[in-house]
């Protein structure tokens, strides 16, 4: 995954805020990435909307 790539949310692995919940099948842009807590890499998405925040790689795919 790359910054610039289009992603779409497939699933989410945890419970979620409901913001987070709406954002589940929209596609979205790979703006960065974040440092989780030692699992892995997170990946910023940031929205249409200009709404932004992080998901795991298997929670998004390439579209």
């Amino acid at each position: 995954m790359e910054i610039g790539q289009k992603v779409k949310v497939f699933r989410l692995r945890d419970r979620v805020s409901p913001p987070i919940v709406k954002r589940l099948g929209q596609v979205g842009i790979i703006e960065g990435y974040k440092v989780t807590d030692g699992a892995g890499i997170g990946v910023v998405v940031k929205f249409e909307d200009n709404f932004s925040t992080w998901f795991f790689e298997d929670e998004i795919k390439p579209v």
